[in-house]
């Protein structure tokens, strides 16, 4: 088992790469204009705190499996938003013929 963990990669490099993920993942939901890439941009900020759950659960609980748990919850959760997401897009594509964010005026008096 020591053998194992010493071939990981360190905490940090797992916080790193989660941090990297979740920063494009905001720079992509702020930036875009698409809905499709709005929804893709959450996805990837769901995957970055997955990372960030795995990677706790590796080190600091050992042989616990909690952090798994909340990963396949958050998997979960990510999976009913996108259904839910891509039906209000289709809707919306139905009746505006575009996905275009700034198009969406909807709620407006």
């Amino acid at each position: 088992m020591t053998e194992l963990l010493s071939q990981l990669p360190s905490l940090q490099a797992y916080l790193l790469l989660a941090a990297m993920l979740f920063c494009i993942g905001v720079w992509g939901l702020i930036n875009s204009r698409n809905a499709v890439r709005v929804l893709m941009s959450i996805e990837l900020m769901l995957n970055a705190v997955n990372i960030n759950l795995m990677a706790f659960s590796s080190y600091v609980d050992g042989d616990l499996i909690r952090g798994q748990v909340f990963a396949v919850f958050v998997i979960t959760v990510a999976a009913a938003e996108a259904a839910v997401g891509l039906a209000i897009l289709l809707s919306l594509y139905r009746n505006r013929v575009t996905v275009d964010m700034e198009q969406f005026n909807l709620l407006r008096w």
